[in-house]
């Protein structure tokens, strides 16, 4: 995912002069190219988050179309002051890139784990925040993300993450989520690097007789909510899932539309629960301890379908 996030700006600030790019002291192997093509657009402000966004409202007030890049915790929790006084409340387009979703960097421990972030940048009026689902989407993101008007918050994945589109010849909306698969009795809502997940999940409960639906909600906020409308004509349980905590996330959005909307569906949230990892591991031995593998995905719903809870 980051290699398509640089592809797809170093592209676009081919053909825009406004576009720039900062970072806090990171994105060594990733962002080199752009700074040698583009020298006089590029700022590694160093590790100083909270300074950095202090420059990203500046260039923006003077009209740049400005990506911040760094790591989820620091691009999110270090400087949320400036994020919201600086970019929010004067509903400035600043693009912040954040990269290292959930436990990406699981081994590095929980504080540079990203599982409070989605909830955080919810929160906050004028922010939209994207979470694409593979590198395919994470192109769209960053292409569509030059026509808000707002601050936006694109949460990515580090590298490797499969996609489940079979071409890049996506319909990419922001606001709009998209159907990875039809179906019908359950409904996988996944977001960022756990739509693959959802994908794999849905095929095991395939291969059990159902027919599940799967959405890629690639944006949290806004929140496709005539989608998950739709989606409740013929689907009576929704499974969110989410590398992020249970609290707050994409699971707690699609709960508000349910409520606010009385759709007559049950809600199951897959997602980290409100802990901090007890252990230090890889992003794959984490997602095992907190149930969020495709296999464990498939006997939840498979049981709170046998028992009759759906």
């Amino acid at each position: 995912m980051r290699r398509a996030f640089i592809n797809t700006l170093l592209e676009l600030a081919k053909k825009d002069a406004s576009i720039y790019l900062l970072t806090g002291d990171a994105g060594f192997t990733i962002l080199e190219e752009f700074a040698e093509r583009f020298p006089g657009r590029y700022y590694n402000v160093g590790i100083s988050e909270a300074a950095m966004i202090g420059v990203a409202a500046g260039l923006a007030m003077s009209g740049k179309t400005v990506f911040v890049y760094t790591i989820v915790p620091f691009i999110t929790m270090r400087c949320f002051e400036q994020v919201r006084v600086d970019l929010c409340y004067q509903n400035l387009p600043v693009k912040l890139v954040g990269v290292g979703q959930g436990v990406t960097y699981g081994t590095a421990g929980a504080t540079h784990h990203a599982i409070e972030d989605i909830a955080i940048m919810r929160a906050l009026p004028n922010m939209t925040v994207i979470c694409p689902g593979g590198p395919i989407e994470t192109k769209k993101a960053v292409e569509e993300s030059l026509k808000l008007t707002g601050p936006c918050y694109i949460r990515m994945g580090k590298s490797g993450e499969p996609t489940v589109h079979p071409d890049e010849d996506i319909p990419f909306t922001i606001g709009k989520g998209i159907r990875v698969r039809e179906g019908e009795k359950v409904a996988l809502i996944a977001t960022s690097n756990m739509v693959p997940v959802a994908a794999e999940a849905a095929e095991l409960l395939q291969e059990g007789g159902l027919n599940p639906e799967v959405i890629s909600m690639h944006t949290v906020k806004p929140i496709d909510r005539e989608l998950l409308v739709e989606c409740a004509g013929q689907c009576t349980l929704f499974a969110t899932v989410e590398e992020h905590n249970v609290i707050g996330g994409l699971g707690s959005a699609v709960g508000d539309v349910i409520l606010e909307e009385n759709l007559p569906v049950r809600l199951i949230k897959f997602a980290i629960p409100d802990v901090y990892a007890p252990v230090v591991g890889s992003q794959q031995y984490l997602r095992e301890l907190f149930g969020l593998t495709a296999g464990q995905i498939f006997l939840k719903i498979q049981k709170k379908l046998e028992n009759g809870k759906q």
